[in-house]
């Protein structure tokens, strides 16, 4: 028999289910979980704030009412950039199956944010609430087969040294400017061999792989509160109006309705 533990509170008790494990885990604003793997598939769901999620192969960033499906002994990295409320299912390697062997983000319908509660809820050690948990964890698990689409903001990684290293800086800097050329001084290689590499290991221009860092950046502080105005302003865009129109382009909606959805 699986068990389902509720961090925090230190119960546990025996369940019949898929779910090997339940964590429900807040994160303080700065908080870095360091990489880890494990054998067991994670379903990490963000209820409040914003969690950059790294795995080797991408970074994404993940606001209210988003998730991401972690397959099982995939390495991976949290940090948090507000404070943040975290809920996720750990699934046994059978049932993980079902849902494929490459990490994805999904937008959480209204349907599994109250399944999830609903979970949270029955997360105490009598009879009754084990029956119920018995009952959601089912329903929830073949609601997540089929999510709805994400626009959640994820970007590919190099696994090249030296572009690592560039992306590494840039995502803790996302209002960097400095060009190729620069980035080869200080990292021994030309920009042409740069460039090369973006697109090879990325599918990416340079150009196009910071924006998108920006926009998931943006994404970040809407979700954290912050203006139009000011995000426009810290990303280096030349009016707000600039940026809205990035973003439109790329995510299908502004910023204020993006939020809204």
């Amino acid at each position: 028999m699986d068990k389902i533990w509720r961090k925090g509170y230190g119960l546990e008790y025996p369940v019949s289910s898929p779910i090997m494990r339940v964590r429900v885990q807040p994160y303080a604003t700065n908080t870095r979980e360091s990489w880890h793997a494990h054998e067991a598939a994670q379903l990490l769901y963000c209820t409040t704030g914003v969690l950059r999620v790294l795995t080797p192969e991408a970074s994404w960033t993940l606001g209210p009412y988003r998730a991401i499906w972690i397959a099982p002994d995939i390495a991976h990295e949290f940090h948090a950039l507000g404070h943040t409320h975290t809920f996720s299912l750990y699934l046994d390697p059978h049932t993980a199956r079902q849902f494929g062997p490459v990490c994805r983000s999904m937008k959480v319908s209204i349907l599994q944010h109250e399944l999830i509660l609903s979970l949270q809820q029955a997360l105490e050690c009598t009879p009754s609430n084990a029956a119920r948990f018995a009952l959601i964890a089912p329903l929830l698990l073949d609601e997540f087969k089929n999510p709805p689409p994400s626009s959640v903001c994820s970007l590919p990684l190099p696994t090249d040294r030296r572009l690592r290293n560039i992306c590494e800086l840039m995502l803790v800097a996302p209002d960097n400017n400095a060009t190729l050329e620069a980035w080869g001084t200080q990292v021994g290689a030309s920009s042409r061999t740069l460039a090369r590499l973006f697109r090879d290991q990325t599918g990416m221009t340079f150009a196009k792989w910071r924006q998108q860092l920006r926009l998931a950046e943006a994404v970040s502080q809407l979700a954290q509160g912050s203006n139009v105005i000011k995000i426009a302003e810290q990303l280096g865009y030349q009016s707000p109006s600039a940026f809205i129109s990035m973003f439109k382009k790329s995510l299908g909606e502004t910023p204020q309705r993006y939020l809204r959805n």
